[in-house]
C-alpha cells in the first residue's frame, strides 16, 4: 500500500480539513502535506534511499507522524522507536537495524526547513520492508518485527470489514499510545482510511485524556485495558461529557465486558468494540461489537485462524489451544532471527502464544498467553480468568496473576493487586472473595498488595518482570 501517495490525495482533496491537532495547535491536511515534503526532500538529500531504513526517536508530535509519511514516500523502512529508551537501547538498535539514518529531535527541526518540493518518483514494491517494529518484550528479549508495505493496507481493511465507517466513527479520533508502537501508529491509518483529525497527547494522563475528549468533541479511540481501568478509576470520570464519542476500541489483550459495558454508560452514542491483533500480524485482526463483547470477534476472509493442539493439530469448536494465523497481513519475520522466524511460522503459520478457543460461528475467545497458562496439580488455570474475577472486586485498582513453583503441586496461583486510594485489603479478604466465585484450584494460594504494577511501554502488563 502506497500510503503516502494516498495522504497526498486526501490533502489535495480536503487541504483545509483539520490533519493533527497537538497542543492547542491545529495542522490541515495542505499544511502538513507540506511538512511532509520537506522532511522528504531533506531525507532523500541526505542520502535516503528506497530499501534504506530511517531510524525515528521523538515524543509524541506531529514531527513523528510527518516522519512516518516521508520516509514512506521515499520508499524507505521506519524504524520508530519510543523516546523513553536510553541511550544503551538506543545505540544497540542503531547497530542491529543497519539504519541509514537517526532522525531525533536535534536535527528534525532543521531538516522541516527545507523547501517543498515533488521529491524523486518512487514505485512502491508491496513486499519490500517498511516498518521495523522493536517490541516491548513482555515475554522477554526485544524482537525486531519486519511488516511490508502490502500489510499496511490491513487496519483499513479490517475496519471496514467489521462495518466501521466514516458514520459510525464521526470526525475525530484522539491518541495518547506511542507513535513508535503499533498501536499509535494505527491511527494514522485510521485517520487516512476514514479521512479524520487526530488529537494527539503527548502521552496518556488519565484525566487529560477526558479533559481531550470533552474539548475536541473526539467521536473515537482505541487504548489497551490498563489504560482503560485507569480512566474507570478516576474519580472526576463521571464529570466529563463523553457523549460526542462514537467509538470505543479496547484491544491488545482480554478486557472484561463488564468493564466496557460499565465505560458505555457514560457515552451513550458510541459503538463499544472488542479487538485481538499482534504486533507481528499488522493489527487489527478482528474485532467484534457489543452483541459478541466476550469473544474478540471474527476473522476477515483473507486473514485465517484456527485453534492448534500442542501437536499444531486443529482442535474443533469450543476447545482451547493456541491460536495460529496466516495470511497476507502477517509478518515478513523477525530481522535477523531466521531461527525464531522459522519456529514461530513453522508449518506455515505464525503461532501467536496466545490461547483461545474458537465458537462454531467462527468468534475467538481469548483465554490468555500460553507461557501465562498455571498448572495447578495437572489441571489448567488461565491467569485472566482469575483475573477478572478479583477486578470485580470494589477495592480493586489493578490485578495480575501469574503462576509460581510449588512442591505439592507443580505451579500455585500467584495474585498480584494495586488497592484502589484509600482502600485497605488482606489476602486473606481477597482469597475468600475468590472462593465463593471460583472452583477451588482456581483459588490464589498466594496474594500479594502491591503499590503498583510494571508496565511496558504500551502499556502492557509485565508479567515476566512479575514471576
Amino acid at each position: 500500500m502506497d500510503i503516502a501517495k494516498k495522504f497526498q490525495a486526501l490533502a489535495k482533496k480536503y487541504p483545509q480539513k483539520p490533519f493533527v491537532i497537538f497542543k492547542d495547535q491545529t495542522i490541515n491536511y495542505a499544511e502538513a502535506a507540506k511538512r511532509v515534503s520537506r522532511l522528504a526532500n531533506a531525507l532523500y538529500k541526505t542520502g535516503l534511499k528506497r530499501g534504506d531504513k530511517a531510524v525515528v526517536y521523538l515524543p509524541n508530535s506531529p514531527e513523528y507522524i510527518f516522519s512516518y509519511l516521508a520516509v514512506f514516500s521515499l520508499g524507505a523502512a521506519i524504524v520508530p522507536l519510543d523516546a523513553r529508551l536510553t541511550d544503551e537501547e538506543i545505540g544497540g538498535i542503531l547497530r542491529h537495524s543497519e539504519a541509514a539514518i537517526f532522525i531525533n529531535k536535534s536535527n528534525i527541526s532543521q531538516m522541516m526547513q527545507e523547501e517543498a518540493g515533488q521529491g524523486p518518483e518512487v514505485e512502491i514494491d508491496e513486499e519490500a520492508l517498511a516498518i521495523l517494529y522493536y517490541t516491548s518484550g513482555t515475554t522477554g528479549k526485544p524482537k525486531a518485527v519486519m511488516s511490508n508495505y502490502r500489510s499496511l493496507d490491513n487496519a483499513g481493511a479490517t475496519i471496514r470489514f467489521v462495518g466501521i465507517n466514516e458514520e459510525n466513527t464521526g470526525q475525530v479520533l484522539i491518541c495518547a499510545l506511542p507513535l513508535s508502537h503499533l498501536g499509535g501508529f494505527v491511527y494514522l491509518q485510521f485517520a487516512l482510511e476514514l479521512t479524520m483529525s487526530i488529537v494527539l497527547m503527548e502521552r496518556f494522563i488519565p484525566v487529560e485524556f477526558l479533559k481531550n475528549i470533552e474539548k475536541h468533541k473526539a467521536t473515537w479511540f482505541h487504548i489497551v485495558p490498563p489504560m482503560f481501568n485507569a480512566l474507570l478509576q478516576l474519580k472526576e470520570f463521571e464529570k466529563y461529557d463523553l457523549s460526542s464519542l462514537k467509538g470505543v476500541d479496547v484491544f491488545g489483550a482480554p478486557s472484561h465486558p463488564s468493564l466496557i459495558q460499565r465505560f458505555g454508560k457514560y457515552c451513550p452514542n458510541a459503538i463499544l468494540w472488542h479487538g485481538w491483533g499482534m504486533t507481528e500480524t499488522a493489527a487489527p485482526n478482528t474485532a467484534t461489537g457489543q452483541e459478541h463483547m466476550a469473544s474478540v470477534g471474527k476473522p476477515p476472509p483473507w486473514f485465517e485462524m484456527k485453534i492448534f493442539d500442542n501437536n499444531d493439530r486443529e482442535l474443533p469448536a469450543g476447545e482451547v489451544g493456541e491460536i495460529v494465523c496466516r495470511g497476507w497481513p502477517v509478518m515478513m519475520g523477525y530481522y535477523k532471527e531466521p531461527e525464531m522466524t522459522a519456529e514461530i511460522m513453522r508449518g506455515g503459520w505464525l503461532h501467536t502464544g496466545d490461547l483461545g478457543s474458537m465458537d462454531q460461528e467462527g468468534y475467538v475467545y481469548i483465554k490468555g498467553r500460553k507461557k501465562d497458562m498455571i498448572i495447578v496439580g495437572g489441571l489448567n488455570v488461565y491467569s485472566p480468568e482469575v483475573e477478572d474475577v478479583i477486578a470485580e472486586h470494589p477495592g480493586i485498582k489493578e490485578v495480575a496473576v501469574v503462576g509460581v513453583p510449588d512442591k505439592l503441586r507443580g505451579e500455585a496461583v500467584k495474585a498480584m493487586v494495586v488497592p484502589k486510594d484509600g482502600k485497605q485489603l488482606s489476602d486473606k479478604e481477597i482469597k475468600a472473595f475468590c472462593r465463593e466465585r471460583l472452583i477451588r484450584f482456581k483459588v490464589p494460594q498466594i496474594v500479594e498488595v502491591r503499590d503498583f504494577l510494571p508496565k511496558t511501554r504500551s502499556g502492557k502488563v509485565q508479567k515476566e518482570a512479575l514471576k
